[in-house]
């Protein structure tokens, strides 16, 4: 095996496992630098042996080595695909800072991926940092203008389409309580205003552009509606809460996958369009 590759998995599995830090924390507010790791459940402090990556969970048989509680499967999972993220990237394009900075962004979007999954919130610290990442994934000065230029231009796309989305939802609100009106309550309007995307949607689209550019992007975006359909369709008719399904993981997978296969889609766009 290519020690590349080797550097690549190990240097991801360990950043891997401090991204684990800060998806349980940041949603709690926590420090992410001071206190020591400790058991969620028990507050234990755990020992070095206790941390390391993807062992340490197999070794314990998933659960803590002081009150047995369960620990939770993400902690592996968010270590493997940390690396598996890194090998490939490396597998792609080298070990340079270039491609560290795509790989950290790379992870930044999955961080943020298990946190809108399991708080439905997305941390503006994190999407920052997965901009800055993205940013600096160039090879040029020019490279990184066009980053700077791809990463604008989705970004007021996006808001655009939220200003244009939310509107329409408002109006259609708005004209069907029209129906209800009374000359009592005729002069009152408390159509709530109707948020058709987040923010954080908004800075995810623009680290989007800065990994894709404009064209790679627009594929991204539509692959991420595919990906998503089929669980908006499992959810029709439950509660509204139910069907507020998060769409980071689906704007961050889709972006990842037009990532890696981003020549063969170029080639058949030139072919086809």
């Amino acid at each position: 095996m290519d020690i590349n590759l080797i550097i690549a998995f190990v240097l991801g599995v360990l950043i891997g496992s401090f991204l684990n830090v800060v998806i349980i924390r940041i949603p709690k507010d926590e420090s992410i630098v001071f206190g020591g790791s400790h058991c969620v459940k028990c507050n234990h402090k755990l020992q070095p042996w206790h941390n390391i990556p993807l062992f340490s969970w197999l070794f314990l048989r998933g659960k803590c080595a002081y009150c047995k509680a369960p620990i939770s499967i993400q902690y592996p999972i968010v270590e493997l695909l940390s690396a598996l993220i890194f090998v490939t990237i490396a597998n792609k394009y080298g070990l340079s800072f270039a491609s560290f900075s795509i790989a950290m962004s790379f992870l930044m979007l999955l961080a943020l991926s298990v946190i809108d999954f399991k708080y439905k919130m997305i941390p503006d610290s994190l999407n920052l940092l997965a901009i800055v990442f993205a940013l600096f994934g160039a090879w040029s000065i020019q490279g990184f203008i066009n980053n700077f230029e791809n990463a604008l231009l989705f970004t007021g796309g996006f808001t655009l389409l939220r200003f244009a989305l939310s509107y329409y939802l408002t109006s259609s609100v708005h004209r069907a309580g029209l129906k209800t009106k009374t000359p009592w309550n005729k002069n009152y309007d408390r159509t709530p205003f109707i948020e058709a995307m987040g923010e954080g949607d908004i800075m995810v689209a623009a680290t989007m552009g800065a990994l894709l550019g404009v064209q790679l992007g627009l594929v991204a975006i539509f692959l991420s509606a595919l990906l998503a359909l089929p669980v908006m369709l499992l959810l029709i008719g439950r509660s509204a809460e139910e069907q507020r399904v998060p769409y980071v993981p689906f704007l961050a997978l889709a972006t990842f996958i037009v990532f890696l296969y981003d020549s063969q889609i170029m080639d058949y766009l030139k072919a086809n369009y």
